[in-house]
């Protein structure tokens, strides 16, 4: 059995996004149903809807940064109850029995975790749909409690954006008497600020933009280093433990590495593909230096992510739109034109009914 639900989608290559119909399963036994309040708009949405990445099928609904209320649970949900508010991120299941998984790593799943859109559910073998459409069903497991305190709308890019940075913040174990430094001022970087912060981190921020350094400051940040200026590169050399970079396309990683300190790490998290120019590996061998990536967060880790962010008073800076203003916001994200996330109030989509 399925039901019918309303979205925007793309049905083919790089077309706009407009309204679309299409079908849920129905809720099963450990399922929940959500009724979509606000839906973040990630990078990766544009990257899929213009098939940058050669994976993407289509009809394709994007959408991983989902917040909305519980309207319907299945006989076995034990997590939650009708009015909750709840919260999707990247992953609507995994194989749930491989170590991976078990150990609540599921974006690590050795199967192959199973994403929020433009991916196959096993169990019935439909197509997953995004979170810009009125509804989702997903299993209990798979969902997030959003806890009170956090506005509902700065929420929504957590499950996506604020994950992408705990999870290398925590695994590396930083905290206070850490020297952390962000690459980029975007959705990631300034979510990366923020928690590294709230975490104890001393935090420094690399940017190629003299005008970001106000924003920088105001969002976290101690320090500002212009990665153009040579000066300022050198007077940060060794300096740093931990490197988040955030940057979302090809770019030289090579300066940024001198910057660490003894058994320093870079870790990506933004940019999906080769490194270019090669990696020196004198860099690496001088100082027991690391260069690693990190994958969003397994649900465990999103969870604590959470209840984090809402202990300590930390949400994303959004701009909500109105879903039909979609194509204008993906246009200008492709400018960086947005501080720092787009949110769609999902409730406009009642205007296309």
């Amino acid at each position: 059995m399925t039901i019918k639900v309303l979205g925007y989608g793309a049905t083919q290559v790089k077309a706009n996004l407009a309204p679309l119909h299409f079908e849920r399963r129905e809720v099963r036994a450990d399922d929940v149903e959500i009724e979509i309040l606000y839906c973040g708009v990630c990078h990766s949405d544009l990257h899929q809807v213009e098939n940058d990445w050669g994976m993407s099928h289509y009809p394709l609904v994007p959408g991983h940064e989902i917040v909305g209320k519980v309207v319907k649970v299945g006989d076995k949900v034990t997590k939650f109850k009708v009015g909750d508010i709840a919260g999707v991120g990247c992953i609507v299941d995994s194989c749930r029995h491989c170590s991976p998984c078990e150990h609540g790593l599921e974006q690590y799943c050795e199967a192959g975790f199973i994403e929020t859109y433009n991916g196959i559910d096993p169990h019935d073998n439909m197509p997953t749909y995004g979170g810009y459409s009125e509804r989702i069903i997903v299993s209990e497991r798979f969902a997030l409690k959003i806890p009170k305190g956090i506005p509902l709308e700065a929420a929504a890019p957590l499950l996506c954006a604020g994950i992408t940075t705990w999870s290398p913040l925590k695994h590396w174990q930083v905290g206070k008497n850490t020297r952390v430094a962000v690459v980029g001022l975007g959705g990631l970087g300034h979510m990366a600020i923020k928690l590294a912060k709230g975490l104890g981190a001393e935090v420094t921020l690399f940017t190629r933009s003299k005008n970001k350094s106000s924003d920088a400051i105001r969002l976290g940040a101690d320090h500002i280093v212009l990665s153009t200026d040579e000066a300022q590169m050198q007077a940060v050399k060794g300096k740093f433990d931990v490197i988040i970079d955030t940057v979302p396309n090809v770019h030289d990683i090579n300066p940024y590495l001198a910057t660490l300190s003894l058994n320093g790490t870079i870790v990506l998290v933004g940019y999906l593909g080769p490194l270019e120019p090669f990696v020196h590996s004198f860099d690496l061998i001088s100082g027991r230096k690391t260069v690693a990536g990190s994958m969003i967060g397994g649900i465990p880790e999103t969870q604590e992510m959470l209840d984090f962010c809402a202990e300590h008073g930390i949400s994303s800076d959004v701009e909500v739109i109105n879903i039909q203003y979609i194509n204008q916001a993906f246009a200008r994200m492709k400018k960086s034109d947005v501080k720092y996330r787009f949110v769609i109030d999902m409730q406009s989509l009642k205007q296309d009914k």
